[in-house]
């Protein structure tokens, strides 16, 4: 049942990502241009976004359990570090570059966009970078 549900939500997902436009990297670079033709449509998709958010996140911080019997794993930090603004920033500079991030990158690939292709490599070997970075941090 758990890998049925992540299948709809991930469906569900992609499906939202394509219809509001977040998935089309002309589009998004359109919201990010604030100094020449900025197009604020997907404020309107980020607003509806946090809105619909809204109650699931009220509910799911008044409960240990998730609805399929998980544990709930919430966020529990609160605090600023360097790793959270330098990830930060090293995220909307590719976004900012590229025009996707990774959910619109993966929706994308079945469509043959070698640009989502390509990201997607980055993003594997950023994440490969990371974790050998990590482990290195890690040892004694």
């Amino acid at each position: 049942m758990k890998r049925i549900m992540a299948f709809v939500a991930g469906l569900l997902f992609g499906l939202g990502l394509l219809l509001s436009g977040m998935a089309n990297p002309a589009k998004v670079l359109g919201f990010l241009d604030l100094a020449g033709r900025w197009d604020p449509s997907l404020a309107l998709v980020m607003v509806g976004a946090i809105g619909a958010a809204l109650l699931p996140m009220a509910w799911a911080r008044r409960h240990d359990v998730a609805l399929l019997g998980g544990k709930m794993q919430l966020p529990t930090r609160r605090d600023l570090d360097r790793r959270l603004i330098g990830g930060s920033l090293v995220f909307g500079v590719g976004w900012g570059l590229a025009g996707v991030c990774p959910g619109p990158a993966l929706v994308l690939l079945p469509a043959g966009h070698w640009q989502a292709w390509l990201f997607v490599a980055a993003m594997l070997v950023g994440m490969l970078l990371f974790n050998a970075v990590e482990a290195v941090r890690a040892a004694p």
